[in-house]
């Protein structure tokens, strides 16, 4: 199970051509895909009781968000994964480690490739 050292990352999908559905959608894709990494430690759809503008109602998850829990080591093998599906995805990332936080919006794999060293410095400095 993830661990207070572990690199929280939380990926929502934002695309405004999509609607609800296809957003949550694409989270249970890479869901799925994630499941199976080792690199991963946890990772899961975001529970949110409080906002229920933005859950689906019969099962509480948010809406086109995942979280995942990865050790700082693997974030370079996890983002070689996520780029490659998530390349020509519009995304907002939010990384949180070593009690900092970085928020990054992505919509091509410049965007992600810089979201991966804002990340990775992130992770580096403790």
């Amino acid at each position: 199970m993830a661990d207070t050292s572990d690199v929280k990352l939380t990926i929502t999908f934002t695309d405004p051509d999509l609607d609800d559905e296809e957003k949550d959608e694409e989270v249970q894709k890479l869901l799925a895909q994630m499941k199976n990494l080792d690199e991963v430690e946890a990772v899961d759809r975001v529970i949110n009781a409080d906002a229920p503008e933005r859950t689906k109602s019969v099962t509480g998850w948010v809406v086109a968000q995942l979280i995942t829990f990865v050790k700082p080591e693997n974030v370079k093998q996890v983002w070689g994964f996520l780029s490659d599906r998530l390349a020509n995805k519009v995304i907002e990332l939010e990384a949180e480690a070593n009690g900092k936080k970085v928020k990054i919006k992505a919509s091509s794999r410049q965007e992600l490739e810089a979201a991966v060293k804002a990340i990775q410095e992130l992770v580096e400095t403790e």
